[in-house]
């Protein structure tokens, strides 16, 4: 039984929490974090999900995601996620999510890591992830136009705000 720590809308935690699966109510948030990789040929690798995944099944989608457990930070949830879906130790603490998307149940926390990582060295969750590749700009464009990559808002700006900092907005 996975469980979510709930926020407000000032992203505080409330105390209260959220059975995965559960229908959620107005006014409960929780917390999700992306994780996009990309290498030192600015190549983003993306993973493919199963196709018996609850959402977006058999879609292309970015390097790793996943809801936060109970307890967990941004940072604490990206760095698990990177480890049980394509088995990834990295450690993030000197990082931060590159921006935050607010939607109607939580928080999207989206963090950008450039290294360089092997293909031969994943180690794929075999119950979440199908397979998983490095792309270029051009070639997860072409995904999107194709319909086989989940349609995140930002996929054509994903390579810019990799590079972008506040002075860009």
């Amino acid at each position: 039984m996975e469980k979510w720590d709930l926020y407000d809308n000032q992203r505080q935690i409330t105390g209260k929490t959220h059975i995965r699966g559960e229908k959620m109510q107005p006014g409960e948030l929780h917390l999700v974090v992306h994780v996009c990789i990309f290498n030192a040929e600015n190549q983003l690798l993306i993973q493919k999900r199963q196709k018996d995944k609850e959402s977006w099944p058999g879609y292309w989608d970015l390097s790793a995601a996943g809801s936060a457990l109970k307890g967990e930070t941004s940072q604490q949830a990206a760095e698990r996620e990177l480890q049980e879906e394509l088995g990834i130790k990295l450690d993030l603490s000197n990082e931060r999510a590159k921006f935050s998307f607010h939607f109607d149940y939580g928080f999207d926390d989206y963090w950008f890591i450039t290294t360089n990582i092997e293909l031969n060295d994943l180690k794929l969750q075999q119950e979440e992830v199908a397979d998983a590749r490095f792309v270029t700009k051009t070639e997860l464009e072409n995904l999107s136009i194709t319909g086989e990559m989940i349609p995140y808002f930002f996929l054509d700006k994903l390579f810019d705000l990799k590079n972008a900092t506040s002075s860009h907005f």
